[in-house]
């Protein structure tokens, strides 16, 4: 059969039912574009934590004190509960622990906070400079209390700029401003840069003062509530934790390390663990999408062979007029991919449409990958192939003297 003649008879035979061949191609414009709307929003979601989790600082690694344990404790009060890490611990991380960059102590607590007429609940975190590097945090105005500070407790803070809109409005100039945290004064010496976030880990709502000044006026003890470890570099972050664990159990004279009173989570491993989930969570997806295009296949298989009956008489003359099997077989099948041909392409359009509106105006981040168009487009072309080839070698084997009797 000439290319031209099969393409011809192709399309005449697509559009002479214009209605049946919409609703057939319909079934594969919604299977595809719903692979690929939830394909695009599992990745754009993946995308959207790992970015979270990066942004709360470089090669990041986090010792936190143990659960409480102890005569009389039955029940354990979680990760973090315990009283077990000092001010020693980091400053002994600093001077023996190779491959970092910075070490930043961490004491925080929510606490009431007022400055002239007005007042909000905010996170105040006791630290040190070390932190701007290690949480990758920038300073706006102002600047950032020094280590001469830290030594010397003074009363100075520097805050974020939710706080700031909350204490001074968007307009207020923060800097110099005098603010009470648990009725006692503190200085503002700088604001930091937005970056972004909610809950009660958002670094724009919350005030840092030196960690010294956090334990002697605010804490009443000397217990961290957690230590941060910048690494040089991703690929020291398993040596640099291997130190610190070891250093921390021979400092807390603790043998047996199932028994630490600490615990260390690795950036590396958090956004690793992320990344599966999420992974987990857009196959999910994709596979529940997927379902639709296993009917729209099946809706294109019996549009085929309803045609097939409809056209035995036709397939009988040009059998008996020269066409042989293969024509009248190639001749069905392409009629069957242009089918999905024409419904993949439609649904790549509509599932980029949808991926856009969710991500424009619902607020859920979406990604379009050129894999996830590709992967569709290719399926699309499967299912043609795959559900147009019974109904085409049907039509290829009739006999011909028993379909021109056909009624």
């Amino acid at each position: 059969m000439i290319f031209s003649d099969l393409v011809f008879e192709t399309y005449s035979a697509v559009t002479v039912n214009k209605a049946r061949s919409g609703l057939t191609i319909l079934g594969i414009v919604i299977g595809i574009a719903s692979v690929i709307a939830m394909v695009a929003i599992g990745q754009g979601a993946q995308s959207s934590i790992q970015s979270s989790i990066q942004s709360i600082g470089s090669n990041l690694i986090m010792v936190m004190p143990g659960a409480q344990r102890g005569a009389g404790v039955q029940v354990s009060a979680g990760r973090g509960s315990a009283e077990s890490l000092k001010l020693d611990d980091a400053d002994a991380i600093t001077q023996s622990v190779d491959g970092i960059q910075g070490v930043a102590p961490e004491v925080s607590r929510r606490y009431q906070v007022t400055a002239p007429g007005k007042n909000t609940n905010t996170t105040v975190l006791g630290t040190t400079p070390d932190y701007l590097t290690v949480r990758n945090i920038e300073v706006d105005t102002g600047s950032f209390f020094t280590d001469q500070q830290v030594r010397t407790q003074d009363k100075v803070a520097v805050i974020g700029p939710t706080t700031r809109d909350d204490l001074f409005g968007t307009d207020g100039n923060a800097v110099g401003a005098t603010i009470r945290i648990n009725k006692i004064n503190f200085r503002v010496i700088g604001v930091t840069k937005s970056k972004g976030g909610s809950g009660f880990n958002n670094s724009d709502d919350s005030i840092y003062i030196p960690v010294t000044t956090a334990i002697h006026f605010l804490s009443g003890n000397d217990y961290l509530s957690e230590i941060d470890i910048a690494g040089v570099d991703a690929g020291s972050l398993p040596d640099v934790q291997s130190a610190v664990t070891q250093l921390l159990l021979t400092r807390h004279n603790i043998s047996n390390a199932a028994n630490a009173d600490f615990s260390i989570l690795n950036q590396a491993d958090i956004i690793a663990t992320a990344t599966s989930v999420t992974g987990t969570f857009t196959v999910l997806l994709a596979a529940i999408a997927s379902i639709s295009l296993l009917v729209g296949g099946i809706g294109i298989m019996n549009m085929m062979l309803t045609i097939v009956t409809e056209r035995t008489r036709e397939i009988g003359l040009r059998k008996a007029i020269g066409a042989t099997a293969g024509d009248i077989g190639i001749q069905f099948l392409a009629e069957s991919v242009l089918l999905t041909f024409l419904g993949g392409g439609i649904g790549i359009l509509l599932g980029w449409f949808i991926a856009f509106i969710v991500s424009k105006f619902i607020g859920t981040p979406a990604d379009v990958s050129p894999l996830s168009v590709g992967l569709a487009f290719g399926v699309s072309s499967g299912i043609g192939i795959v559900f147009g080839y019974y109904p085409a070698q049907r039509a290829a084997k009739l006999n011909p003297i028993e379909a021109l009797r056909f009624e």
